[in-house]
């Protein structure tokens, strides 16, 4: 440990004394970086005393590390399309990873939600071409179709990967020559670093997005033994196979930053780091080997509690972001398309997320005043609400209308319901969460005419059944004032 900390030390001198150009000289890069099923604990610098993370450690003591950093969405293809637009989900009417999942006999049947992102948002690079930016995306897209890759929204060079994460168990469009054993997260590296050096002479934006660390658990075999043998720091879930996972991130992550050192790139690029959603702790089946625990979040990927919607986020940015900084601001990937757009001195287009370039120069604070989220479908738990308001947040369940209020500052476990012990605070936030899912035109499940209580649990792939609206129109009153006392 000593050795890691003064290695990180090191870079950290090296990196402040180097000079640093300003944005006037030259148009900063932009390097995205999305890992898919990576929990708010999974690394080092977010306090995981199993996983080995050294790279993505080093880049947060040379940027800024997020607390509080939200997916909009608490499964994959909603979120990528949050950052990528800079729109809630619910404002895409895209609100379920594609093709989503089917509970027949549940109590609602959720709405129908696009099954890719339309041609007709506006993303990232798109918003950045008119500054002479060139654009690439490779690995996972799960937004659609060959008809909507990323070609067809902006990107100059791509490769979307699928599959599992050994060749040849993956696939790649167009395709690649791969040989049997790569790991994709390497081949995909390689196709980003490619990408770097073929554009090193002008503005690129790179989105790079691993397929690592979604199940099925597959690592390095000599990484796994590795961790089966090292010492478990105490009680919790410490699976070796995702932990060589974890650390095969770390590593490619770490593989591309040091191209960048390499090309002399690294001093004017921006590099941001995040993932799509919570960490998985199991299949949502029930399924499966345990994973990962989110701990002391509550919960997991699917669910709205801070398990399945809080993540890490670094960002440095040379100059800009202090060096080691730890931000408590709560921000959202719906952000990151405005950021981008600010950074690189583009128009941005209408959306929901507003620009973190004045939290990353060091305010404390966002001019909003609340985050939501709206999952009107079942996963690891039931169709759902949430708004983040402050130190509070309100969780509101569609099935039957019950509420769940926490606040995060003393109870970040999400353990002590102050629903009741709050009711005029519990009323205030189901009220703004209800404005807000009309305001952007959130579709609601409906009652499901083949609702049978002894089969709800069970999942299928029949047809969906035509939904069906209770007699007022509505699953449950609207929303009243509760007595004052």
């Amino acid at each position: 440990m000593s050795r890691l900390l003064a290695g990180i030390a090191l870079a950290l001198i090296a990196w402040t004394a180097t000079a640093l150009p300003t944005a006037a000289e030259q148009p900063w890069n932009v390097v995205f970086i999305l890992a898919d099923d990576l929990g708010w604990s999974d690394l080092g610098c977010y306090g995981n005393r199993f996983h080995e993370t050294p790279h993505l450690d080093c880049l947060a003591a040379q940027g800024v590390r997020f607390t509080d950093a939200y997916a909009a969405c608490p499964v994959c293809s909603p979120t990528r399309a949050s950052v990528l637009t800079g729109k809630y989900p619910a404002t895409l009417n895209l609100t379920d990873f594609i093709p989503g999942h089917l509970r027949p006999w549940a109590r609602l049947v959720p709405p129908r939600f696009h099954q890719q992102l339309p041609l007709a948002e506006q993303t990232i690079a798109e918003v950045l071409k008119p500054r002479g930016y060139v654009s690439g995306a490779f690995g996972k897209w799960h937004l659609g179709g060959r008809d909507y890759f990323p070609d067809r929204q902006g990107f100059d060079s791509f490769v979307v990967t699928s599959g599992r994460h050994f060749a040849p168990r993956f696939r790649t469009l167009p395709p690649r020559g791969v040989d049997p054993g790569t790991p994709r997260a390497d081949f995909l590296t390689n196709q980003a670093i490619a990408f770097v050096r073929r554009n090193r002479n002008r503005p690129f934006f790179l989105y790079l997005s691993y397929h690592l660390v979604h199940i099925p658990l597959e690592g390095k075999k000599e990484r796994i033994g590795y961790y089966e043998k090292k010492e478990k720091p105490g009680p919790g879930i410490h699976n070796p196979i995702y932990a060589a996972m974890v650390e095969s991130l770390d590593q490619n992550v770490g593989r591309l930053l040091a191209e960048l050192d390499r090309l002399g790139l690294a001093q004017r690029t921006v590099v941001i780091f995040t993932s799509d959603n919570g960490g998985l702790r199991q299949r949502f089946d029930g399924q499966g080997p345990l994973v990962t625990s989110n701990a002391p979040l509550r919960d997991e990927k699917g669910s709205l509690y801070e398990g399945g919607i809080r993540v890490p986020a670094i960002v440095r940015w040379p100059g800009v972001t202090q060096p080691g900084r730890t931000c408590r601001v709560p921000i959202c990937t719906i952000d990151w398309l405005p950021t981008v757009a600010q950074v690189a001195g583009a128009k941005t287009p209408p959306v929901d997320g507003v620009s973190l370039v004045g939290v990353l120069r060091g305010q404390e604070h966002l001019r909003r005043e609340a985050l939501y989220w709206h999952y009107p479908h079942y996963h690891h738990t039931h169709p759902a609400g949430a708004i983040r308001w402050g130190r509070y947040k309100l969780i509101e369940y569609y099935e039957d209308g019950r509420l769940e209020l926490y606040d995060l500052q003393t109870d970040l476990g999400e353990r002590h319901n102050l629903a009741q012990a709050k009711p005029q605070l519990a009323w205030f936030l189901r009220h703004k969460l209800e404005r807000w899912r009309a305001r952007v035109g959130a579709r609601m499940p409906s009652l499901n005419p083949n609702y049978d209580p002894r089969r709800q649990g069970q999942w299928g792939r029949r047809r969906r059944p035509r939904p069906k609206k209770a007699a007022t129109g509505e699953l449950f009153p609207p929303t009243r004032r509760p007595n004052a006392g």
